[in-house]
């Protein structure tokens, strides 16, 4: 009797194994953006070359707080609206998302490759700029890197640059007010582009 009730037991078990087994696995928690700080960028590099189909939606979604209502990429060689008020002819590859409160999210890498000496000389024009100073404690973005924060009349805007391989890589979020999440919203915004670039 004892065996038979034991043999029963393990039948029982046996099935709501073979059933658990069957189940299909719960989904995956979407996973969180990533900071700066968690990237060696000091030992990453970028391609010079196209980079923007690689940015995810979720990404540009986070950093401009609701969904793109304008996109805009460039290439190497086109004409194009490099900064508010300068259209150029490009060497660089870029992408512009504008969200709808006019909340904008950018990211460019020069064609050309840069060495550690203009990078240098890069790093100290972008920290001199008129408007612009040094965001403190920023995570490194490349070697050498600058990170700014720029106030002008109409918007704010943190930007990181650096070097990474050849590549001088830049990227930045432009608000037309400063928010208290702007520094983190603009650093995981620029890991999203590391991430899209290596």
């Amino acid at each position: 009797m004892l065996r038979a009730r034991l043999a029963a037991v393990l039948l029982l078990m046996l099935g709501a194994a073979r059933c658990s087994g069957d189940e299909p696995d719960p989904e995956p928690e979407a996973a969180s953006s990533t900071p700066l700080s968690a990237l060696d960028t000091g030992s990453l590099t970028a391609a010079r070359a196209e980079f923007c189909s690689r940015i995810t939606p979720t990404a540009v979604d986070e950093a401009l707080g609701s969904p793109a209502s304008r996109t805009v990429d460039y290439a190497n060689g086109e004409k194009a609206r490099l900064a508010p008020g300068v259209t150029d002819v490009a060497h660089e590859y870029g992408c512009v998302w504008v969200g709808a409160d006019g909340t904008t999210a950018r990211a460019w890498v020069f064609a050309p490759p840069v060495t550690a000496g203009q990078a240098r000389k890069l790093r100290s024009e972008a920290t001199r700029a008129e408007g612009c100073a040094p965001v403190p404690d920023a995570a490194p973005f490349g070697a050498p890197t600058a990170a700014v924060r720029c106030t002008g009349d109409d918007a704010v805007v943190t930007a990181y640059h650096g070097l990474f391989g050849d590549a001088w890589l830049s990227c930045s979020l432009s608000t037309r007010t400063e928010t208290d999440d702007l520094p983190d919203r603009s650093d995981r915004w620029c890991a999203a582009v590391v991430r899209a670039t290596g």
